[in-house]
């Protein structure tokens, strides 16, 4: 593991520090489901407070953020750290407990892949229990529902949301990853296991609800952009 001064030369964007994003508007909440646009998350409005962000940046390659993910599990300390953890693959709601095992989910990620279509990044709040977690695709279903009823029949916008919400019933492996709380040492541990791309861990006083999430999808090809919006949208 290399040292942080290494690290540092390696690494200009991480020897910056503590990366920010500032907020954009209040939350919208339904349920403990929110919404994450364009992999922002809305927080509520705090003027002159930013918040913390977990995932990685505009431009970045993949290179560079899994290195900048595990310089972020180093340290002594022992005290629980909010950590994205991003998958290989796609995986199901009911696969996720054995994903996370010995580590507590506070949120499921879920964005249904679709070639060169933009699909909205849903993040679903869990409690602390496994039939929660397995859940949580059926809660990210509801919530993209509700927001179907504000969208003009016939348009792009309502066509990605139908799709979305029938594939998310369906049980499709449709989560890039989920957010954590844990010891490094536990989140070390994590991320060396079959299935487990990338975790990257806030600074252990980062607070709850004050930081972004955009996981590393597993289909994100380098340079890391936002997805494109250009292809076909499928039918269902």
């Amino acid at each position: 593991m290399p040292g942080e001064a290494e690290s540092a030369a390696r690494h200009p964007a991480a020897a910056r520090g503590r990366r920010r994003a500032f907020g954009y508007g209040a939350a919208a909440a339904v349920c403990a489901v929110f919404i994450v646009v364009l992999g922002v998350t809305n927080p509520p409005r705090d003027e002159g407070v930013s918040t913390d962000r977990l995932g990685p940046d505009t431009g970045e390659t993949v290179t560079e953020y899994l290195d900048r993910a595990r310089d972020s599990l180093t340290g002594p300390d022992n005290s629980d750290r909010w950590a994205l953890v991003s998958f290989t693959d796609y995986e199901t709601a009911a696969a996720l407990p054995g994903r996370a095992d010995g580590t507590r989910v506070s949120q499921a990620l879920y964005q249904v892949p679709l070639p060169r279509v933009a699909t909205p990044l849903v993040s679903v709040q869990v409690p602390g229990s496994a039939a929660a977690l397995s859940r949580s695709g059926d809660d990210a279903a509801w919530w993209l529902a509700d927001r179907r009823r504000y969208s003009a029949e016939g348009t792009r916008g309502a066509q990605i949301l139908d799709v979305s919400i029938a594939r998310l019933r369906a049980g499709c492996a449709c989560s890039p990853g989920v957010v954590v709380r844990a010891p490094l040492p536990a989140l070390r541990e994590l991320a060396g296991r079959p299935g487990i791309r990338a975790v990257e861990a806030l600074p252990a006083d980062a607070v709850a609800a004050r930081y972004a999430v955009a996981p590393l999808l597993p289909d994100t090809a380098d340079p890391i952009q936002p997805r494109p919006d250009d292809g076909p949208v499928p039918a269902g």
